[in-house]
């Protein structure tokens, strides 16, 4: 609280003015503690990224934007599934998946949502096989999981030129 010498209320007491209180808020303090928080964040927020270390396949395919933190479901060199960090096996991988997404249907909002419309990104390892990948995204995919996608890295020094699909999922067999 300051006080303000501009504003006069009046005469008082033998012809001088009285000065009253400046009920101004000083922001400085409020902005100063807000930009340590801004860098805080700025600094910490790559670092806070989940997963299983793996050697991704290169493609020039766009990212797919996406506003909610997606699963993570990872299958590593020797063809071990990890759901964000832990490790799961292939029987346990749909229940944990379907535990998961209730929960943070619920946690989104009152009406709940629809626990199959989590997102899921599936990364796998680039020496593994194409058919235990296309395994564990049929498993997903055969839960009712609809938004699936295979997650692939960016050729160093090349830009991306086609647009990924919204979801990927395995095409059925005729």
């Amino acid at each position: 609280m300051g006080v303000s010498l501009s504003h006069a209320t009046g005469r008082g007491r033998g012809g001088r003015r009285t000065l009253r209180p400046n009920a101004d808020i000083n922001v400085t303090p409020f902005v100063d503690v807000m930009l340590v928080l801004l860098i805080v964040f700025m600094v910490t927020a790559p670092l806070l990224t989940v997963g299983v270390p793996v050697d991704l396949p290169q493609t020039r395919a766009q990212n797919i934007p996406t506003k909610e933190q997606p699963l993570q479901v990872t299958i590593d060199a020797q063809g071990q599934i990890y759901v964000q960090k832990s490790k799961v096996e292939t029987e346990n991988l749909v229940p944990m998946l379907t535990a998961i997404a209730k929960s943070q249907a619920q946690a989104a909002g009152s009406g709940g949502g629809n626990p199959n419309e989590t997102r899921i990104f599936v990364f796998g390892d680039q020496a593994l096989a194409y058919g235990r990948i296309m395994q564990v995204m049929g498993a997903i995919t055969s839960a009712g999981f609809t938004r699936v996608a295979l997650i692939s890295e960016t050729p160093k020094g090349q830009a991306a030129l086609t647009p990924a699909p919204a979801a990927t999922a395995p095409a059925p067999r005729r």
